[in-house]
């Protein structure tokens, strides 16, 4: 099969590395758009098929029946967490913490494919920094849901500072910034038996979806894993 070319949209030096907004057709789908973002060429995400990225909200509300709820969402990727959030009325407010400034920037100039539906959404807020280093340090804000979509997986991260947060410590750092009945939600690309050992001796039993869909770029049945768990 004759690899189909990228049309790079934007690309930026970040302290990772170069990331890069890039599109592309789908195989044997004329006319179709998706949507990917690399870091030094390496792939991050694509707009292909979301379904575990919006899972991560869409499981964690269903684990929280309350009303007025605040989201705080740990990387902002192409936004599908966020916006899977805000389609629930039950949710009062949703801030995102992204640590790479050209990627908010890109949701900001519509480059991004459900900028214009979050760019509209006054419950959104998102800012620049570091959600690791947030929450390992003192809780200066609680919320109802805390969902970490940063790493690839807790076993193969983007960055080094981040490695803490996987640990049973960690964890019960991050659990203090969590209201009563909060839910903590983390995404990975693979399952990973350590993250679930230190929610169950933080939290106790861990909520452990996998989320399976064929992967149309490379043809193959693909797994990701959510896991959820409440101090």
């Amino acid at each position: 099969m004759t690899p189909i070319p990228f049309d790079y949209v934007a690309s930026e030096p970040t302290r990772l590395g170069m990331i890069a907004l890039r599109q592309r057709e789908i195989p044997g789908r004329p006319g179709s758009v998706v949507t990917e973002l690399t870091l030094d060429h390496e792939f991050l995400m694509s707009s292909h098929d979301t379904s575990s990225e919006r899972a991560l909200a869409g499981r964690a509300l269903e684990l929280h029946p309350g009303e007025g709820l605040d989201v705080l969402v740990g990387g902002l990727g192409l936004g599908y967490t966020a916006w899977q959030a805000l389609a629930c009325e039950r949710v009062a407010r949703v801030e995102v913490v992204e640590l790479l400034v050209p990627v908010i920037r890109w949701l900001e100039r519509g480059l991004l494919p459900l900028s214009g539906e979050l760019n509209a959404d006054p419950r959104l807020h998102v800012r620049e920094g570091d959600v690791y280093a947030r929450l390992l340090g003192p809780a200066q804000r609680q919320h109802d849901l805390i969902l970490v979509d940063v790493d690839h997986a807790p076993d193969n991260r983007l960055g080094q500072s981040d490695g803490a947060f996987y640990g049973a410590a960690g964890l019960a750092r991050a659990g203090r910034h969590l209201r009563p009945g909060g839910v903590l939600g983390v995404w990975s690309c693979s399952e990973s038996p350590p993250l679930a050992g230190a929610l169950r001796a933080t939290f106790g039993e861990p909520h452990v979806v996998p989320v399976h869909f064929d992967d149309v770029i490379t043809r193959e049945p693909t797994t990701h894993w959510l896991y959820f768990a409440r101090p």
